[in-house]
């Protein structure tokens, strides 16, 4: 599960966890812009000391554009995934994450999920992440992974 395009240091972290055993990916992307407010994004950034993205903000894509961002990003993931010699299939959710979530893992028989986003402080501390609610809800484990870079 991401809410953007995997850097290729995301994509060489993820495909080398399990060693030379064979991984296949199915990847969901929320976009960003329709993942949490404005507010809590503003203040992750401040407590990453990164002022100028907390006045940047309002610039994330929202809507219809974070849909097609998210198509984009999407497609690059799963491309990077593949080149690495992984079978990838993936998916936009535009709600309900948890939710889609739970069904495929179901529908593939997954072994475990990867959550891979930024840091999200206030959802973190208050056990509102993606992670830490998914951990109650799928059913098998749920590792939780920051991304290595800005996409």
């Amino acid at each position: 599960m991401i809410e953007k395009a995997l850097t290729s240091a995301d994509v060489e972290f993820v495909t080398t966890l399990h060693g030379e055993e064979p991984v296949s990916f199915q990847v969901l992307l929320q976009p960003r812009g329709d993942q949490a407010d404005r507010l809590l994004r503003a203040i992750d950034d401040i407590a990453l000391g990164e002022l100028d993205e907390a006045v940047r903000e309002g610039e994330t894509p929202e809507g219809e554009e974070a849909l097609s961002t998210g198509r984009r990003a999407l497609e690059v993931s799963l491309t990077a995934l593949r080149a690495s010699g992984n079978e990838a299939a993936g998916r936009l959710i535009d709600a309900h994450p948890l939710d889609e979530l739970k069904s495929l893992v179901e529908e593939v028989g997954a072994d475990e999920v990867i959550v891979l986003t930024d840091p999200h402080y206030v959802e973190e501390f208050f056990h509102r992440d993606w992670a830490s609610r998914a951990r109650h809800k799928v059913g098998v484990p749920v590792l939780k992974l920051f991304s290595h870079s800005k996409a």
